[in-house]
């Protein structure tokens, strides 16, 4: 058998929350249109209250859609339900794991559930991987938040799904262990397993994935790969260093400027407008000699923040 193109196949996904005593009836998705390409890195972001975890519940069997079809490696979940789910691999967001059960016997438990043979177990190699090889035989009660979070990354592989979902894996979680855990999911991806990551860490999606998602209002407001997506805003910034230090950032006609540590500033200027010389021509006018200057690209987050709350700033 040939393997899928897409490792998720998303089309017209509608979810609708019927309406109770106190709350009116709610539509969370409103026709989800996502194809997330086998091998590849997938960013989906969105602002609180957006879908995607209702997506991912989805995805994981846990919500039943309205309507739409998706198709986990090619199977439908509607049709072969059983199929789906194995071979998907999801990392929620709360923890869980029976804290008096060790790390390797909450391994041992996971793979059994999925119905996998004693001897084909990777329950010490996937501790392994993860740093936790020295808590295999403590209680997971005795473990730190992130060392939680990386036996929860364990979890979801004890059956080696194709595909495999992290819903916030690094939330409270410091700098090394999140650097630790995505040495390891690279890892997973070089070896061919899909990754789609959620993460309120816009640096991490703008470093790791190759294509990503905006999900706003139960709404796709986005999908494109990285580079194209940050290519959307024609805003730039020219970081001027003066002579002498500012206190405050000089007020320059037609552009926005704000003050950065060591009495440095940053002019934001549209590349469709204006130019580096125009701007430094504002500033030299405004009376200010120049030390230096750096230029920076946008980010994820301004894209991000002009796809969603922007939006929302229309909408009102």
């Amino acid at each position: 058998m040939s393997l899928p193109d897409y490792a998720i196949e998303a089309r017209n996904v509608v979810k609708t929350y019927a309406a109770t005593k106190t709350t009116p009836q709610m539509q969370a998705l409103k026709g989800i249109d996502l194809l997330v390409p086998r091998g590849s890195v997938f960013g989906l972001l969105g602002p609180n209250g957006a879908g995607k975890s209702t997506f991912i519940n989805i995805l994981a069997g846990l919500v039943r859609k309205t309507s739409g079809t998706v198709k986990i490696w090619g199977r439908d979940i509607d049709e072969r339900p059983r199929d789906a789910r194995a071979a998907i691999g999801v990392v929620p967001q709360e923890i869980a794991a029976d804290p008096f059960f060790t790390p390797r016997e909450s391994l041992e438990v996971q793979a059994g559930m999925y119905g996998v043979p004693p001897k084909e177990r990777r329950s010490m190699e996937l501790l392994t991987a993860l740093g936790l090889a020295d808590k295999a035989e403590a209680y997971v009660r005795q473990l730190s938040g992130g060392m939680k979070r990386r036996l929860m990354v364990a979890k979801a592989m004890t059956h080696n799904p194709p595909v495999l979902i992290l819903d916030e894996p690094t939330a409270g979680v410091d700098v090394e262990l999140r650097r630790q855990l995505w040495r390891y999911v690279v890892e997973l991806n070089q070896k061919g397993v899909t990754i789609v990551l959620t993460t309120h860490y816009l640096e991490e999606a703008q470093e790791l994935c190759d294509q990503i998602a905006i999900i706003n209002r139960g709404e796709v407001v986005a999908c494109e790969a990285t580079g194209d997506l940050l290519g959307r805003i024609d805003t730039r910034a020219v970081v001027v260093t003066p002579e002498t230090p500012v206190e405050a950032a000089p007020s320059l006609a037609g552009f926005e400027t704000r003050l950065r540590p060591g009495g440095a500033f940053a002019v934001t200027y549209r590349t469709g407008e204006s130019s580096v010389e125009q701007v430094l021509a504002a500033v030299r006018a405004a009376g200010l000699s120049v030390r230096d200057v750096t230029t920076e690209d946008p980010s994820l987050e301004d894209v991000f923040m002009a796809l969603t709350y922007g939006a929302a700033d229309r909408a009102g």
